[in-house]
């Protein structure tokens, strides 16, 4: 998917604007925030609210391009919980827009929970 995402940028009408991709793939991991054990993870999404967010951010000054695929249902240890790319002008834009992006996406949009 990554590969993908990345091919398809690069054939963006306005590649020649693009200096920055940059990429974030969540997995489950085997303790939690508070340092508790997991075996898996229940995740859900509201894809509303995420497309919603999607558009504000892709519609930032530099920013050309969102990509967003977020897992749901069961999930293992190791497994993907979310990907997510945002391609731009600069790493100044780029960077906050990720970090805002998977922060956004985290609080508002995914709904977890840990199966121990």
């Amino acid at each position: 998917m990554i590969d993908k995402w990345i091919t398809e940028i690069k054939q963006h009408p306005q590649i020649d604007k693009i200096g920055m991709i940059l990429i974030h793939n969540g997995i489950v991991r085997a303790t939690s925030k508070n340092g508790r054990s997991v075996k898996e993870m229940y995740l859900s999404y509201d894809a509303q609210r995420l497309g919603d967010i999607v558009q504000k951010i892709q519609k930032r000054e530099g920013i050309y391009e969102v990509r967003v695929w977020i897992n749901k249902g069961r999930l293992k240890i190791g497994d993907d919980i979310m990907k997510v790319l945002v391609a731009g002008r600069f790493r100044t834009e780029v960077l906050p827009a990720l970090e805002e992006l998977v922060k956004r996406i985290k609080n508002e949009v995914v709904h977890e929970e840990e199966i121990i």
